[in-house]
C-alpha cells in the first residue's frame, strides 16, 4: 500500500533532473561584456575579431575572450565593469563607423550546458541598471494628420473630376467642403462616397452656401490611432537598436504610451538624442542610361548619383526624387494576387500620389528604386580627443520594375521572401514618426542600486524559506522535513522554469517568489492535517495516509486555482511590473502544486510505503 509505479517515480525523478540542469546556469558569474555588430553593409567575420582585439590593445584594455557567435555578432568578455566601459569607449573612438557596441552581461557557462540551449534567466532594469523612459504619443496631432491628408485628397478628387467648389477646409474635428450650388454639391457627394468609403459624410446649408462634411467614424479613428502607435513603436525600436543596448525593450503601454527600457545604459541624453533623430524614403527612378562603372570611375553624369544597395553593390539613380517617405500613409507586407509572390503595399497622401501617377505613366517598364535614408552620431577622433558628429547614411533597399501606372497605391514586388517583404514594410513604415512624441517620465537606475535590489531579493528569498523551513520541521517532524524538501525543489523548478522561458526577472517578480515559498507549504499543510484527522479517528497509518491525499486534493486545486485566474487576470490587465508579479506567482502554482501532490507523496511512499507502520513522525 501508498507504493508509487516505478514508471511514475521515474517521471517525476526525471523532471526534478531536468528542473535542476536548466536552473544550474543561474548560478554561474556573468563577465560584463560588449556585443558587437555591424552597421549596414558591415558584416561581422573573423577580420572583425582582430580588428576589436586590436583597438582594444592600443587602448590598453585587457579582454577576457572575444567570440563569434551566431547572427551575425562578436561578443567581446571582461573582466570587471570598468575595463568593459573603456573598452566601449575604445571601439567608440575607432570602430564606430563600422560597428555598433552594446554594454551587456554574458554568463560564463561551460560549453556543455550552451550545447542544450540552458541560459540563465535575464535581469530586468531594476536588477541589472539602465535607462526607463515613457513615452507619450500625441493621438490627437496623429488624426489631424490624417484629416489634413484627407483634405488634400478630397480637393485632387474634385479638381480631377471637374467639380466647382469653392472651398475644402477642417472644421472641429472633420472636413467641410462648401460649394455655392446643391448640383455641384450632390455630385460630390457622390464621387466622395466612392473614392472615400472610409469618411462618414454628411449634407448641410448655411447663409446661402451649400456644406458637405466628413468626418472619421469611430472605428477609422481608432484604427488611425493604433496604426500611428505601432508605427512610432517600429519607429523608436529602429532608433533604440541602433543606441548599443542588448535585450532593449521598447512596448506598448495603455492607448497611447510607449514604455522603453534599456538595461545597462547610463546615458540619458544620448537617448534623447537619438528618438529625436530624423530618417525618411525616398523613390527615385534607376538610370539605365548611363553605365554604373563609369560613375565608379568617378564620371558621374548630370543629374544622376551614385547609391550602394544593403549588399554594397553600386547603382546609379536619378537625382530627381519622386515622392519622399514623409508623403506615406501606410505599407503592409502581403502577396501579389496574380503571381502569388510576396509585396509591400504602400499607400500614398494625395500631393505624393499625384507625382507618381505622373513619372510612373511616363516611365512604364523602367526600374525604381526606394532609398533608405537616416542620420546617426558616430565618435570620431580628432587631435587625439574624441568628438561626435553626424552621418547620414543612404542604401537602397529595394529595386522593382514600373509594370502600369499607379498613384495613390501601388505593390511592390520582385522581393525574395516574405520575411523581405515584411521586413520592407517596417522600413517603409518606420523612416519617421508617425505623431509627435513627448517624454513624460525618465528614470536612470544605476548599476550599483541594481546589485541591491539583486541582493535584497536574495535576502528576503532566503530569510523566507529559513522561516518556513523551520516551522514545518519543527511542527510536522518528518513530514515536514519532507514538505522542507519539496519545497527546495519547488523553487529550483520555478527557477529552471523561468530559465527555459527566458522570463525577465524582476523586483515584483522576486516578490512573487517569496508569495510561492510561502504559499507553497499550503497543500502539504490540508494534507498533514488530514492525516492527523484520519489518525485521530482510529485509521492505520497507512490508510490515513492515504486518505489524506486522496481527500485533500480537491481542496488544493480548488485553492490553487482560484489562484491561477487571479495570476491570469493580473497579467491580461497589469502592466510591465504587474505582468512580472503574474508571470512568477503562475509558474510558481503550477510547480508546487506537482512538487506538493506528487513530489511529497513519491518520497512519503519511499520512507512509510509497502510496510508495516505503527506509528507517522507528523
Amino acid at each position: 500500500m501508498n507504493q508509487y509505479p516505478l514508471w511514475k517515480n521515474l517521471l517525476i525523478l526525471s523532471v526534478i533532473l531536468v528542473g535542476l540542469l536548466f536552473a544550474l546556469p543561474n548560478l554561474f558569474s556573468q563577465d560584463p561584456s560588449i556585443e558587437v555588430t555591424g552597421t549596414r553593409n558591415v558584416e561581422i567575420t573573423e577580420a572583425s575579431i582582430a580588428e576589436v582585439r586590436a583597438a582594444t590593445e592600443n587602448a590598453g584594455v585587457p579582454v577576457k575572450d572575444v567570440e563569434l557567435r551566431e547572427g551575425g555578432k562578436l561578443l567581446v568578455r571582461f573582466r570587471t565593469s570598468s575595463d568593459q566601459l573603456r573598452g566601449q569607449e575604445a571601439l567608440e573612438q575607432t570602430l564606430s563607423d563600422r560597428y555598433n557596441s552594446a554594454l551587456t552581461l554574458s554568463p560564463d557557462l561551460p560549453a556543455w550546458l550552451e550545447a542544450i540551449g540552458a541560459q540563465p534567466m535575464f535581469l530586468g532594469l531594476d536588477l541589472r541598471g539602465g535607462i526607463h523612459v515613457l513615452i507619450d504619443v500625441d493621438m490627437e496631432a496623429a488624426l489631424d494628420q490624417a484629416l489634413e491628408r484627407y483634405t488634400g485628397d478630397i480637393r485632387t478628387e474634385l479638381r480631377n473630376k471637374k467639380i466647382r467648389y469653392l472651398t475644402v477646409t477642417r472644421d472641429a474635428g472633420r472636413i467641410a467642403v462648401r460649394f455655392n450650388d446643391q448640383d455641384a454639391r450632390d455630385e460630390a457627394e457622390d464621387a466622395i462616397r466612392r473614392e472615400f468609403s472610409d469618411l462618414t459624410v454628411e449634407k448641410g446649408s448655411e447663409g446661402g452656401d451649400y456644406y458637405l462634411y466628413g468626418s472619421l467614424p469611430p472605428a477609422r479613428q481608432q484604427e488611425i490611432k493604433t496604426f500611428a502607435l505601432q508605427q512610432n513603436i517600429t519607429t523608436l525600436r529602429n532608433r533604440v537598436n541602433a543606441l548599443g543596448v542588448a535585450e532593449p525593450v521598447v512596448q506598448r503601454q495603455g492607448e497611447r504610451r510607449i514604455v522603453v527600457q534599456l538595461p545597462g545604459a547610463q546615458d540619458p541624453a544620448r537617448l534623447k538624442e537619438l528618438l529625436g533623430a530624423t530618417a525618411t524614403l525616398e523613390y527615385r527612378l534607376v538610370d539605365t542610361e548611363n553605365d554604373v562603372q563609369d560613375a565608379l570611375d568617378g564620371r558621374v553624369p548630370v543629374g544622376s548619383a551614385l547609391y550602394r544597395e544593403r549588399d554594397g553593390r553600386p547603382i546609379l539613380l536619378k537625382r530627381r526624387v519622386i515622392v519622399t517617405g514623409d508623403q506615406i500613409t501606410d505599407a503592409s507586407a502581403g502577396f501579389d494576387q496574380q503571381s502569388g509572390s510576396p509585396a509591400v503595399f504602400v499607400n500614398l497622401d494625395g500631393q505624393g500620389a499625384r507625382r507618381m501617377r505622373t513619372m510612373t505613366t511616363e516611365n512604364v517598364g523602367k526600374p525604381m528604386a526606394v532609398v533608405f535614408i537616416e542620420n546617426r552620431s558616430v565618435t570620431r577622433m580628432v587631435d587625439g580627443e574624441p568628438v561626435k558628429e553626424r552621418v547620414r547614411t543612404e542604401e537602397v533597399i529595394s529595386v522593382a520594375n514600373i509594370l502600369e501606372p499607379f498613384g495613390r497605391r501601388f505593390q511592390t514586388t520582385g522581393l525574395d521572401s516574405s520575411d523581405e517583404a515584411h521586413n520592407l514594410a517596417l522600413l517603409l513604415r518606420a523612416g519617421a514618426l508617425a505623431a509627435p512624441i513627448e517624454i513624460v517620465e525618465e528614470r536612470t537606475i544605476g548599476p550599483s542600486l541594481g546589485q541591491d535590489n539583486i541582493d535584497q531579493g536574495f535576502r528576503s528569498v532566503l530569510i523566507g524559506l529559513a522561516l518556513v523551513v523551520l516551522f514545518m520541521a519543527l511542527y510536522y517532524r518528518v513530514f515536514g522535513l519532507v514538505a522542507d524538501l519539496v519545497l527546495v525543489v519547488n523553487l529550483v523548478l520555478m527557477i529552471a522554469v523561468l530559465s527555459l522561458l527566458q522570463a525577465t526577472l524582476t523586483m515584483p517578480g522576486i516578490a512573487g517568489i517569496v508569495l510561492t515559498v510561502g504559499m507553497a507549504v499550503d497543500a502539504n499543510v490540508l494534507i498533514f492535517e488530514r492525516i492527523r484527522e484520519e489518525i485521530r479517528n482510529g485509521s492505520s497509518p497507512q490508510a490515513s495516509i492515504h486518505a489524506g491525499y486522496d481527500k485533500a486534493l480537491s481542496t488544493i486545486v480548488d485553492a490553487n486555482v482560484t489562484t491561477l485566474i487571479a495570476a491570469i487576470v493580473l497579467f491580461s490587465f497589469g502592466t510591465g511590473p504587474v505582468k512580472g508579479f503574474a508571470v512568477t506567482l503562475f509558474i510558481g502554482i503550477l510547480t508546487s502544486m506537482f512538487t506538493a501532490i506528487l513530489g511529497s507523496r513519491a518520497l512519503i511512499n519511499l520512507i512509510y510505503g509497502g510496510r508495516r507502520v505503527k506509528k507517522l513522525a507528523i
